[in-house]
């Protein structure tokens, strides 16, 4: 089983960049979207041989997530136990026979780290939500996490230990969750493996590698044997992310 996740930074803007493209060569089970910007009807999102399952904020333009599925799920769920932060359009659960897949835009803490709290609050009320849903059956979390994990998901460490996305609140969080039973495949299959997945599109940030690692598969534990392979595709262009994928036997 094949799933992609992909933070095109505007849907509309990433169809006229190449997306398509790319979609099709990927040929996913799954495609996963994060920051559409977008509300239904803007454009024609329908594609032959996949489900679609939308979540737009309520603000136009921002946010909003999307998956694309080929298999049809037994449950569709909207943001946080009883639509808990769905204004911002940032979470879609599938639930299928045998497992979940939670697709997820987490709230960026923005500069001079203003929305820290409110990201807090957000990543304590996910990990339950998580781990309920684990108790159930395997997790499959994926998305745009806006957080690198360890000094080296990033290229510049030292110089972002206060900034959004790198603070030592945002990794605590990380950790709780990995701690609370889950794995992040990337680097479980490569411990020391120096890929990033998204840059700024400031300084020739792209052109220089000075990137970060803030988009994410992450497993339940138990299942994490059954991965195959966790890939950033590096190459891909289109948005200030690239795609990541995974490749599982479940």
């Amino acid at each position: 089983m094949k799933l992609v996740s992909w933070n095109v930074n505007g849907l509309r803007a990433c169809i006229q960049k190449g997306f398509m493209d790319f979609f099709k060569k990927a040929d996913a089970d799954f495609f996963s979207i994060q920051e559409t910007k977008m509300q239904e009807g803007q454009a024609d999102l329908e594609i032959d041989g996949y489900y679609r399952f939308m979540n737009s904020a309520i603000k136009k333009g921002y946010s909003g997530t999307l998956i694309y599925a080929k298999r049809k799920p037994l449950n569709v769920t909207y943001g946080l136990f009883n639509e808990l932060y769905n204004d911002e359009g940032r979470v879609i659960t599938l639930e299928y026979e045998d497992f979940y897949l939670v697709n997820a835009y987490v709230p960026n803490a923005q500069e001079g780290l203003k929305r820290l709290d409110y990201r807090m609050e957000y990543e304590d009320h996910l990990r339950r939500y998580l781990k309920e849903l684990d108790s159930k059956k395997p997790v499959i979390y994926c998305g745009d996490l806006n957080v690198a994990h360890e000094r080296i998901d990033l290229k510049n460490p030292d110089s972002n230990t206060k900034n959004a996305g790198f603070s030592i609140e945002e990794r605590n969080k990380m950790t709780e969750l990995l701690e609370s039973g889950f794995t992040d495949t990337f680097r479980y299959l490569y411990p020391e493996k120096v890929l990033y997945s998204w840059w700024s599109y400031r300084f020739n940030a792209r052109l220089n590698n000075a990137g970060w690692r803030i988009d994410y598969f992450i497993v339940s534990n138990r299942i994490k044997d059954k991965v195959k392979d966790s890939i950033i595709d590096t190459e891909v262009l289109g948005s200030d992310h690239c795609p990541v994928e995974l490749i599982i036997e479940i």
